[in-house]
């Protein structure tokens, strides 16, 4: 089963400093937590179907129950320095989330049946997985499937409290 309502909207960025400060004012983001140098691996991570090598920083606030997510590429070919290159700095994806593991595997599969795979997809530490399909049709670059254990859960819990 996955969210119909999303749970976090995500720009890339090549300045995370103006992008926070733009989306404090537009949207009431109180504090950013950033992540610096998170490495996506070759090892758990594909891009355009081969194995990933890149560092993005990452920054996490939220706007009410919203998470806000911005990426800034580090190093490394990525479906956010590709953004970059062809759009600028911008909206990336907006994200819902499978329930459990098997929704995750579910909705991939059904998406690659339909002819959208997955154009980057990966598990971080901790297990969160991830795929971005390509959403250009609904009118924004890609949407993010995500399965979030409860770790990782707790650690959104906690950015999310920073923002009272």
């Amino acid at each position: 089963m996955l969210s119909q309502t999303p749970v976090q909207i995500a720009w890339v960025a090549a300045d995370l400093d103006a992008t926070e400060q733009a989306l404090t004012t537009l949207l009431g983001a109180r504090r950013w937590v950033r992540m610096p140098a998170v490495h996506f691996s070759p090892e758990a991570c594909s891009y355009r179907g081969r194995p990933a090598d890149f560092v993005a920083d990452i920054s996490l606030s939220y706007a009410g129950d919203t998470q806000l997510e911005l990426i800034a590429p580090v190093r490394g070919e990525s479906v956010y320095t590709e953004f970059l290159d062809r759009h600028g700095a911008g909206l990336h994806h907006i994200c819902i989330e499978a329930a459990d593991a098997q929704a995750f595997e579910a909705k991939l599969r059904e998406a690659e049946a339909g002819g959208t795979p997955a154009v980057c997809q990966g598990e971080m530490p901790g297990g969160m997985r991830f795929a971005y399909l390509s959403a250009a049709g609904a009118g924004v670059p890609y949407l993010e499937i995500a399965y979030i254990p409860p770790e990782i859960r707790a650690f959104f819990e906690y950015v999310k409290q920073e923002q009272q």
